[in-house]
């Protein structure tokens, strides 16, 4: 059934297709938390495990939304690895070492990386698209990420 929200279809298809980039965006920061929570070593284990425990449950949440958001819009969320992993601008990464510092590092850049996507984006949803929900969404996003990178920036100091 054709989705009738007040929003030109060429405009809603232009929309799914920058959530379904964060979607695969977010997807593959997730991943990458939940590898820094299974791996991570040195004597701040435990702390350092719990955090990127509480950072991927985050991110498990904003995926949900996300798709969730996308399926509003009347467009279907991709859901495999290969499709996140053609979609994503992020990379997939080799870190050298599993202390916390290490990942935490690689993490902020990937969240600031999101941040700066995001931020890019918002005039135009409610501008050129005249999707205000849609601005308004990703403005609250991009405000859990800004927050979600404090957090990784203030272990750094």
């Amino acid at each position: 059934m054709k989705t009738s929200i007040g929003i030109k279809n060429e405009n809603l298809a232009k929309v799914a297709e920058v959530l379904v980039s964060t979607l695969a965006d977010e997807f593959l920061l997730y991943t990458k938390t939940r590898k820094a929570h299974w791996n991570v070593e040195g004597a701040d284990f435990y702390n350092k495990h719990l955090f990127f425990e509480t950072q991927y449950g985050q991110l498990d949440d904003i995926i949900d939304d996300l798709a969730e958001r996308i399926r509003t819009l009347g467009h279907y969320a991709p859901a495999t690895l290969r499709e996140y992993l053609a979609l994503t601008h992020l990379s997939e990464h080799h870190l050298e070492s599993n202390d916390s510092l290490t990942y935490i590092r690689a993490l902020l850049s990937d969240h600031e990386s999101i941040i700066i996507h995001l931020r890019e984006n918002i005039e135009n949803f409610a501008v050129e698209f005249r999707d205000s929900g849609t601005s308004d969404y990703i403005t609250g996003l991009l405000e859990t990420h800004e927050k979600m990178a404090w957090m990784l920036r203030s272990h750094l100091k």
